[in-house]
């Protein structure tokens, strides 16, 4: 059914019923919206608290709600962005006790606290302490874990529900947007009624998602368990008390009532289901959040959908909720069963605890996952597990009792694709901005080490800058506190973002005062957290204020390098002893403060050039007249120019005497590093006047236009390929939207990883006519059209593994783009 044309972008968070179209971060951004619309239908008052620390996957959570302040104070909603994840923990901890305190506003106070794996991780205390304590009346606490299991945008892979479990937080795993919604709503009302606080795992796959989902009112019911606790009816209740003896009494509480309570809430509220209830069969299958939807999807390429499972023999269970583990369905799904298979990411984490429920069964099926029954390695523990890749290791499984020819033939094209030789192709490889201050800053004296730290100067890595290493976000330079005694290495240079800084570097700063280590920190103050959409940085103060902190504590000696002198006002109150150098005297001041013994500063100040750009597009920034162009004729194409700014925007250019070097204009940030060259090709010109503002075009149709004919069949799936800044998300989401208000379903995927610096970028679509179990990812051979925004991606061999020549339809550009 067609959407109404009143439609309006903003309809994903207000409309109540129907179908809307969303991203998973939307999702979770209207999630505390529904509660209190399912609170207020009640009779009850209810708040939001949300407070957590930004990081990929969940890196736009916050720039999303700052941009609907007006929608969240309408539902009480309150968001304050934590310094770091475990005081923003901590706030969350707090909205749960204002019940607790005279004349509470409201009738009972939720949380939403979000941070990615990393913070998950430095949250332990507080989470314990929080759980431990419980819930407010009336309120409920989601903590969402942002797991990002290809480190495409972080350090390491990881998995968050084993810290999770750590904390005694029932888990639960949504495994596409509609899940969000409705499985977040009963969420927060597990919190409310066992008393305890609740993960919420959300992989990048989900919080990158786009696509439809339906809302209503009574969508999601409610049911009492009706749960006995002592032989009374079930009341969860608060425990401030955090000190000996009465934590002790709320541990006993905590695992015979509260946790037992999270047990009996999920089976009445179906938050586990057996998906596929097969009578007679001979294996079942196991799989949560959004591994299930990759099986699912992998089943359908093998040729096995709901009748073909039935009529073979195969169940399968899907889980909603990872621990507490639910007993009666896992008895139920396995009744009969020859074997037990547990797809699962990472280590085994389910099938431990499906074991452990059926391991006193006189009647048990042989349960295998990580490990087949001769110890082999079955499904990995490593990577990220899609759809592919489930296909082959479920058709190992299969292919001892069926003999089909669609598996065959899948397996086979799987098998062909995985053993082919790699092409020889060029990669693009993420970047600094045109422009960025990190093309100067990271760079360090000869006979000088640097160190790299969390941020997007950590790219530094890739280059030959004689950088190394790399630690915890917080922890830069703590690590050469502990080195420092066992090398003649006598100093090294430090880089620390000034958004690692206000999070928690500057703690590993005291650490090296307090061991009086000799060693220089290049704070990067750039003004912006870049690398997850260009925040301010929480807690942020200026650079003369700054200044006077680290005199404070201890820091020997203070230069501050900025690329605008006159931004700092005479009578500026800096720290005592403080010089300002321009840019341009780095390697002086690096060799100066090499020199003094003990911890040493150097702020280097420069503001973010991807957020200047912004604000110079939208006039909240002067936006210099004078551009810099290269006389072909005169340049000898020697590429000093390149190498002095190390400037994205310094393109070589073939022409009839050669290759010489020209300014890409367009992507110019307008940083001025490339005159560093004094090379005579350089002109610099500054326009007489102002430029005239182009009106605006819009686009009219003036008159009917016929329905175009389809090339393939109502389902379809689209697959795009970029770079950061060629489109590729922007078009996803407009064909999603148009499906959208043909009164398509939709499901689609942005893979965005490193994209804001130069990296590549994948877009997934699928739309069809009615909701369908399926992966957001397009399957290898299954793309029905290909969009090649940029030729360097469309062509590497992991993006043509989704074409195939006798489906797909391709439109690739050809313009290219330097790497």
């Amino acid at each position: 059914m067609a959407i109404a044309r009143d439609f309006s972008l903003d309809a994903k968070y207000r409309r109540e019923e129907g179908l809307i179209f969303l991203s998973g971060i939307q999702a979770l951004v209207r999630l505390p919206l529904d509660q209190h619309r399912a609170d207020k239908r009640r009779g009850l008052d209810t708040a939001t608290l949300i407070s957590g620390y930004r990081g990929s996957p969940l890196g736009g959570l916050d720039l999303t709600l700052e941009r609907n302040g007006e929608l969240l104070r309408e539902h009480n909603v309150v968001f304050l962005s934590g310094l770091n994840e475990d005081l923003g923990a901590t706030a969350i901890y707090g909205s749960q006790l204002a019940n607790l305190f005279p004349r509470p506003k409201y009738d009972g106070v939720l949380g939403m606290w979000y941070g990615k794996g990393p913070g998950v991780d430095r949250t332990g205390d507080i989470f314990k302490h929080a759980n431990f304590a419980g819930v407010g009346k009336q309120g409920g606490v989601l903590a969402l874990g942002g797991d990002d299991p290809l480190s495409k945008s972080s350090t390491l892979p990881t998995h968050s529900e084993v810290a999770f479990y750590d904390a005694l937080f029932p888990v639960l795993f949504p495994g596409n947007i509609q899940e969000i919604l409705d499985l977040g709503r009963l969420g927060f009302e597990l919190s409310r009624y066992s008393g305890l606080w609740v993960g919420f795992k959300i992989v990048t796959n989900v919080a990158d998602e786009v696509g439809t989902a339906e809302v209503a009112p009574h969508r999601v019911v409610v049911t009492d368990p009706g749960f006995l606790f002592e032989g009374r009816p079930w009341q969860a209740q608060q425990q401030p008390m955090l000190m000996p003896p009465f934590g002790l009494e709320t541990e006993r509480l905590i695992h015979y009532g509260r946790l037992e309570a999270a047990r009996a809430f999920a089976a009445a509220n179906g938050i586990n289901r057996i998906a596929v209830p097969t009578p007679e069969a001979w294996l079942g299958i196991v799989a949560a959040g959004k591994t299930y939807y990759d099986l699912r999807e992998a089943l359908g390429e093998l040729g096995l959908d709901d009748a073909a499972l039935r009529r073979y023999g195969i169940r399968i269970l899907k889980l909603g909720m990872l621990f507490p583990m639910e007993p009666g369905i896992v008895r139920e799904f396995a009744r009969g069963l020859e074997e037990l298979l547990v797809i699962e990411e990472k280590r085994a984490f389910t099938e431990l605890f499906i074991r452990d429920v059926l391991y006193n069964q006189s009647e048990r099926p042989r349960v295998v996952g990580k490990h087949d029954e001769e110890g082999r390695i079955l499904v990995p523990a490593n990577g990220e597990l899609d759809a592919d890749r489930i296909a082959q290791l479920v058709a190992s499984r299969l292919e001892r009792k069926l003999h089909l020819d669609s598996i065959t033939a899948r397996v086979a094209l799987l098998e062909a694709l995985r053993e082919r030789p790699a092409p020889r192709t060029l990669v693009r490889q993420p970047y600094f901005c045109s422009g960025c201050p990190h093309n100067r800053s990271t760079v360090v004296p000869e006979g000088s080490i640097a160190a790299a730290g969390i941020g997007c100067h950590g790219m530094a890595l890739y280059m030959d800058r004689n950088t190394y290493g790399l630690t915890h976000m917080g922890g830069e330079g703590a690590q050469w506190v502990g080195m420092a005694p066992f090398t003649e290495t006598p100093h090294i240079f430090q880089n620390l973002g000034d958004g690692t800084f206000f999070h928690s570097g500057s703690l590993a700063i005291r650490q090296a005062v307090a061991a009086g280590t000799n060693v220089t920190y290049k704070i990067l103050y750039n003004s912006a957290v870049a690398m997850t959409g260009g925040q301010d940085a929480a807690g942020a103060m200026p650079v003369p204020e700054l200044t006077r902190a680290l005199e404070a504590e201890g820091v020997k000696r203070i230069v501050v390098m900025t690329d605008e002198l006159d931004q700092y006002p005479k009578g500026t109150r800096w720290a005592r002893g403080v010089e300002v150098w321009h840019r341009d005297r780095l390697d002086e001041a690096q060799r100066v403060l090499r020199e003094v013994p003990g911890v040493t500063v150097l702020i280097y100040d420069q503001r973010c050039a991807a957020e200047k750009r912004r604000l110079r597009k939208r006039g909240k920034l002067p936006d210099p007249a004078m551009r810099v162009y290269i006389n072909e004729a005169v340049c000898e194409g020697c590429g000093d120019c390149g190498v002095k700014s190390n400037c994205l925007s310094v393109h070589p250019v073939e022409t009839e005497f050669g290759r010489k070097t020209q300014i890409h204009q367009s992507s110019c940030n307008k940083d001025y590093s490339c005159l560093r060259g004094d090379c005579p090709s350089f002109l610099t010109v500054i326009p007489r006047g102002t430029a005239k503002k182009k009106e605006r075009r819009l686009f009219t149709v003036d008159r009917a236009l016929p329905e175009p004919a389809l090339k393939v069949s109502r389902q379809c799936s689209i697959f795009m390929t970029g770079i950061g800044g060629t489109g590729v998300v922007t078009v996803n989401q407009i064909l999603g939207t148009a499906a959208l208000l043909d009164g398509q379903h939709v499901r689609g995927l942005d893979q965005t990883g490193l994209s804001q610096k130069g990296g590549p970028v994948v877009s997934h679509l699928k739309i069809s006519e009615r909701p369908e179990e399926v992966s957001s990812k397009v399957a290898a051979g299954e793309a029905d059209g290909y969009l090649g925004f940029d030729i360097l991606v469309a062509t590497s061999p992991q993006s043509l593994d989704h074409a195939r020549p006798d489906k797909t339809i391709a439109v690739v550009s050809t313009s290219q783009v330097p790497t």
